[in-house]
């Protein structure tokens, strides 16, 4: 199968760079599969994995946001995180998860911040997604 150039890049520095056979995002409109010589394409990548294909495995990454541009031999993403499995420490991660619920529940009841307590619920639930391979 044909492959292309990937990059994942944050404010920080790269995350991955290689050769793989597809890409796969979710954007703020839906999930986006890319393979090689697809039409070029920017897209809002919302909170979730990135995906990608090689011919002998599959890499997640766990995004929080961004761009991913896409040229027919390149596809970039522009993240405003990104975190590799093994940098993702999973006890961490569940206490996030934890402490996001508990903030959650307490917006609800409050009616105040909801919207950002129900993105840091998101993330967490993502890391912890991408660091298990349940996602």
């Amino acid at each position: 199968m044909k492959t292309m150039q990937a990059n994942v890049v944050t404010p920080d520095g790269s995350v991955f760079e290689g050769q793989v056979e597809m890409v796969t995002v979710k954007t703020t409109e839906g999930s986006l599969g890319i393979m090689a010589n697809h039409l070029p394409l920017v897209a809002n990548l919302t909170i979730g994995a990135v995906r990608l294909k090689t011919e002998s495995e599959v890499q997640l990454i766990a995004v929080s946001g961004g761009f991913i541009e896409v040229r027919p031999d390149v596809v970039s993403v522009l993240a405003e995180s990104a975190e590799l499995p093994s940098d993702i420490d999973v006890a961490r991660a569940r206490a996030a998860k934890e402490r996001a619920e508990r903030r959650l529940e307490r917006a609800k009841q409050e009616n105040i911040d909801f919207k950002r307590a129900e993105l840091a619920l998101k993330r967490a639930i993502n890391r912890l997604n991408v660091a298990t391979g349940g996602q």
